[in-house]
């Protein structure tokens, strides 16, 4: 399996926008609506793209053997699954998948149920679908195919380095609700001790804070909004997004981003 280093490329395309094709269409019938499945805005899954890619090369030494590309899909998956999701979550203080609910997990990253899926589809791919794939990518000119492949590299590299920054604004923005809602209670507290205390000496203090307390439940309610349009498309593009540290935050996000799309 000598592929060069383009049509590596295209195979990682190909395969980024047939696996955006089959969960977007899996989610949509789901939801009754269209949903742009995915982190980026274009009709591509890298972790698609990236899963086939590795599929081909840990399963490239046992080409005649079934049973050990069985077990080369299920570890190399399963090791790819599992960085990319501890990744995401890292960076983005998100979860783009949950296998928390599911048996013999690790993390909510794996299971072993998927595990032993993917073993399967890497046999799926190798012996079915990658076949005829290839045939189709040797037909193309080496010429256009390389010109294809560099409209793509743009394309995407641009698409990933939005849709990048519109899931670190969205952490940003749980960040700065956090710490208002923090200020807002902290604020609360301290006005209801004012409030106890029947002195009119101190009534300065309490239309000052009163006066604080507004201006940070202004702020909550402004970072609740619904936010630009990236940032919805992301939301709503992902339903089963969740977050450990910003549970309430994130669900806050979401209601107001489906508010705005029921306008």
């Amino acid at each position: 399996m000598a592929y060069s280093s383009v049509q590596w490329l295209f195979f990682f395309y190909l395969y980024s926008f047939l696996g955006w094709c089959f969960e977007s269409a899996y989610v949509s019938i789901r939801k009754r609506r269209f949903v742009n499945r995915g982190f980026m805005r274009g009709p591509f899954l890298p972790i698609y793209g990236s899963g086939a890619v590795m599929m081909l090369v840990v399963s490239a030494p046992f080409q005649d053997n079934l049973i050990l590309t069985y077990f080369a899909g299920c570890i190399g998956a399963t090791v790819l699954e599992y960085l990319v999701g501890t990744a995401t979550e890292a960076l983005f203080h998100v979860r783009y998948w949950d296998y928390s609910d599911q048996k013999f997990n690790f993390r909510g990253q794996i299971c072993l149920s998927s595990t032993i899926a993917w073993g399967f589809f890497t046999i799926l791919m190798t012996e079915v679908i990658h076949k005829p794939i290839e045939k189709f990518m040797y037909r193309i000119p080496g010429q256009v195919l390389s010109v294809l492949v560099a409209v793509l590299t743009m394309a995407v590299a641009a698409d990933f380095a939005l849709s990048f920054k519109a899931a670190l604004d969205m952490r940003d923005v749980l960040f700065k609700l956090e710490n208002a809602k923090a200020e807002m209670e902290r604020l609360q507290k301290r006005l209801d001790v004012l409030i106890a205390v029947a002195d009119d000496a101190i009534e300065e203090e309490r239309q000052e804070l009163r006066m604080k307390f507004h201006v940070w439940k202004d702020r909550v309610e402004q970072l609740r909004g619904a936010g630009d349009y990236f940032r919805r498309r992301l939301l709503l593009d992902n339903p089963g997004m969740i977050s450990a540290r910003f549970r309430d935050g994130l669900e806050e996000l979401k209601e107001a981003a489906k508010e705005h799309r029921r306008k």
